[in-house]
């Protein structure tokens, strides 16, 4: 775990339970124009977890993410403060495109794919960086094997398929830079809860790979089932952290709707 903190890391000892991060936040604010959307919030994400990151609608749970992988280094438009380092190296002065060559990306809300390509066409634009190219074709058929039902639809248009494939796509284009850390932006967000259950057993595949998972979701009871670790998010601030066997229901109910103030630790 030592190999993660390089020399000149700002967290070098360890953290939560003893290991070394491999993403540490710190003090990290987020702005839009002069609106204040995330205020000092801080927190680790150790090697090998699954993370979830729970909140009400407006709670900075997206805003979070987009600040990790470089969406709001916009200058005054979006702008973040604080650090952000993974794996020893620092992603708050980076620009995406870095930042996704470092290992770390994001399956973003609304998917964002390009609906007028294919399904193979969508996958190979997640390999366009020159480390991830060499290798895109063999990585392509990887995600084919990983996704059956997309190997099926390889040549079909984006546009043509169900929310659920599309999710699918998403992933798998993220999937496609060998990531070591994944941000999944509400996965389960306008699908039917039989496709929410297929998409989370892939998540689980993906962690038990050796890949990290962050995972934002609505749905506190999913959440606790598939992760490590749970921040609860409320008006830009992390009111509560800790093991969801450590936590309360209640305890993370008040949270979520904003009713708990202190930001426990367990």
């Amino acid at each position: 775990m030592s190999t993660l903190v390089r020399k000149g890391s700002l967290f070098a000892s360890p953290g939560r339970d003893g290991l070394y991060p491999i993403l540490s936040v710190r003090q990290l604010s987020a702005y839009y124009g002069e609106l204040r959307a995330l205020f000092d919030i801080s927190f680790d994400v150790n090697p090998g977890e699954v993370l979830s990151i729970i909140g009400a609608n407006g709670a900075g749970k997206s805003t979070l993410l987009r600040s990790i992988v470089g969406m709001m280094n916009r200058g005054k438009a979006a702008h973040i403060s604080g650090s952000i380092e993974f794996e020893g190296r620092r992603l708050d002065r980076l620009t995406t495109e870095k930042i996704v060559d470092a290992g770390a990306t994001m399956v973003p809300e609304g998917r964002m794919l390009f609906t007028r390509m294919t399904v193979a066409e969508n996958l190979l634009v997640g390999a366009h960086l020159p480390k991830a190219r060499a290798s895109a074709h063999d990585k392509l058929a990887e995600m084919f094997d990983f996704f059956p039902r997309l190997a099926e639809r390889r040549n079909q248009v984006v546009s043509q398929m169900s929310g659920g494939e599309q999710q699918m796509v998403a992933i798998a284009r993220a999937l496609m830079s060998s990531p070591s850390l994944v941000l999944f932006d509400e996965l389960s967000l306008g699908l039917a809860p039989i496709i929410v259950d297929d998409i989370y057993e892939k998540v689980a595949e993906i962690n038990k790979s050796g890949v990290t998972c962050v995972v934002i979701e609505q749905d506190m009871r999913r959440a606790l089932a598939v992760s490590s670790h749970v921040l609860v998010m409320a008006e830009g601030r992390v009111v509560l952290e800790g093991a969801p066997g450590k936590l309360s229901e209640a305890d993370i109910t008040d949270a979520y709707f904003g009713s708990h103030r202190a930001g426990a630790v367990a």
